[in-house]
């Protein structure tokens, strides 16, 4: 959900994101996340940290956003295993980098990146402007993969939607993708075992118009694309 005023931003993640918990859609991301010490960029309302930690990880789970840190921190009460950090992952301050360091994190996360209103420059359209935002925010979520030493891989996930019989297809068009954009230049590989697809229940009415806009579409299903890159040096 992109350009939307914080409090309409968190009400929409509070019932998306319970209903991915309640179908299994984040303990299916935080299984394919290797390593032990888990820097979460963007943690929301700590769905996606909850799983993390149900997997027995450590986690530091980061987000921008003080009501979305106070929500995350409100779910794992009494967890163990997790800590909380208020930082702008595009203006990181030296404590907030001092942090990170100390938690010497072997893996990073993004998922489901979300843009509310006050990322998105005003005049511009919501959609495309929180596209360019995700985009953004994967690629530097890249670099500090590599300026931490012990980091050795980076997990993505966003959501999309595809012709399910095509998603072999899609896979080396995901592949490709994050390598051209989010590791374009950067000490990463990507194998296509490492791309892969989950569908997402439900979709609804916008997924009934897209359907109806081309031809093309009306197979489209709305699914999870997840991508892990492995450093190199």
């Amino acid at each position: 959900m992109s350009g939307a005023a914080l409090q309409d931003f968190i009400q929409y993640w509070e019932a998306e994101g319970a209903a991915y918990a309640r179908h299994g859609d984040y303990a299916w991301m935080a299984a394919q996340v290797p390593g032990s010490r888990v820097l979460e960029i963007g943690c929301g309302l700590g769905f996606g940290t909850q799983a993390l930690v149900e997997r027995g990880l450590s986690v530091l789970a980061l987000d921008r956003l003080e009501p979305c840190l106070a929500a995350a921190q409100a779910r794992l009460t009494g967890a163990a295993g997790v800590r909380f950090l208020m930082a702008d992952l595009e203006q990181l301050d030296a404590p907030a980098r001092q942090t990170i360091e100390a938690f010497r994190p072997d893996v990073l996360v993004c998922w489901l990146m979300g843009a509310p209103q006050d990322s998105i420059p005003a005049g511009q359209e919501p959609q495309a402007a929180g596209t360019a935002f995700r985009e953004r925010m994967h690629r530097r979520v890249a670099q500090l993969a590599l300026e931490l030493a012990e980091v050795r891989a980076v997990h993505i996930v966003d959501r999309t939607a595809i012709p399910w019989q095509a998603k072999d297809l899609g896979r080396d068009t995901l592949v490709r993708y994050h390598q051209t954009q989010t590791f374009a230049g950067l000490a990463f590989s990507i194998a296509r075992q490492d791309a892969l697809y989950r569908k997402l229940a439900g979709g609804g009415a916008d997924l009934d118009r897209l359907r109806r806009s081309h031809p093309a579409l009306r197979s489209v299903t709305p699914v999870l694309a997840s991508l892990l890159a492995r450093r190199t040096s």
